[in-house]
């Protein structure tokens, strides 16, 4: 009855947590309405979260279980932080200036398709026929959705599409690299770790290509900063660190397919974002594709 109880629970939290991940792109769009360029919305996602995440590396800075943490662990974990959540993160906002944030998810999505080329390029993992059909059928369904967007806004499209699928190949490959780390830190301890990282490449980003005072921004920018901070970045991650101990990592990608749609939901609410009758056809054969990868990773 406890571990039904749990399973409910995470379930409940991973949906939350991906809701609330979801939307970022939704958020940051609002923002350029204000005339704010991509660093700048990115340097206040970075500085509002930044003191969550150095309380929480400080509360969780003991080493779990024993383990002995080296010098190479520690410059792993900056390695990652910068591709992983600094340069997906840049990427994935510089792309959203071209294009809408609903489609920014559903090219998003791919991420777990390429994690499985790179296990299967570098840690020379099997793909099954099955996870092959579905990869096939999730390109197919991009393809639909990006062509008919190419149509309707224009060659920008091709430059908002080209940022967030280097923003997709830069997180799968912090997914599949930094694996192996993630058991000796704790996933909260590699998690803060490696997003103070992030924000110090981001500080470092502004500094030197940015010229325009912090304080002469107006105020929406601020608030928008400080939640796409807390509600879209800060607390989704630990809900979906719980989430994903509770009812496993595998049960959590299933689920994770109703990030996109929840997206397509809240840019249709808030930015009056419409999708084709065609690209939710796309999306619809991503979201399936990426369900079968998962489940076809459960099995």
């Amino acid at each position: 009855m406890k571990s039904n109880k749990s399973f409910v629970t995470g379930i409940i939290l991973g949906l939350l947590g991906i809701i609330l991940f979801s939307s970022k792109a939704v958020m940051v769009k609002l923002a350029y309405q204000y005339q704010v360029d991509a660093v700048s919305v990115l340097l206040f996602r970075m500085l509002f979260s930044f003191p969550f995440y150095v309380v929480i590396a400080f509360l969780y800075r003991k080493n779990i279980n024993g383990v002995t943490l080296v010098k190479n662990d520690y410059l792993w974990v900056a390695f990652f932080g910068f591709v992983g959540y600094y340069l997906s993160s840049y990427f994935d906002f510089v792309g959203l200036v071209y294009i809408k944030a609903s489609l920014e998810r559903i090219i998003l999505f791919l991420y777990p398709t390429i994690v499985l080329l790179f296990n299967k390029i570098f840690l020379k993992q099997v793909i099954t026929k099955n996870q092959v059909y579905a990869i096939v059928l999730t390109y197919v369904g991009i393809i639909i959705a990006f062509w008919n967007e190419v149509a309707i806004s224009g060659s920008d499209t091709y430059l908002g599409g080209f940022f967030i699928l280097l923003c997709a190949i830069t997180y799968a490959a912090y997914l599949s690299g930094s694996g192996w780390l993630i058991p000796k830190f704790g996933v909260v301890k590699f998690t803060a770790y490696a997003m103070i990282v992030s924000c110090i490449c981001v500080f470092i980003h502004y500094g030197i290509t940015n010229r325009i005072d912090l304080l002469n921004y107006p105020w929406q920018v601020y608030l928008l900063g400080f939640l796409i901070a807390i509600f879209a970045t800060v607390i989704p991650s630990f809900l979906v660190s719980t989430s994903i101990k509770l009812i496993s990592s595998s049960n959590f990608a299933v689920i994770a397919a109703v990030g996109p749609i929840s997206t397509i939901i809240l840019a249709a609410i808030f930015l009056n974002e419409q999708l084709t009758l065609l690209q939710l056809l796309g999306a619809f054969a991503v979201i399936i594709g990426i369900s079968l990868v998962s489940l076809s990773k459960k099995k």
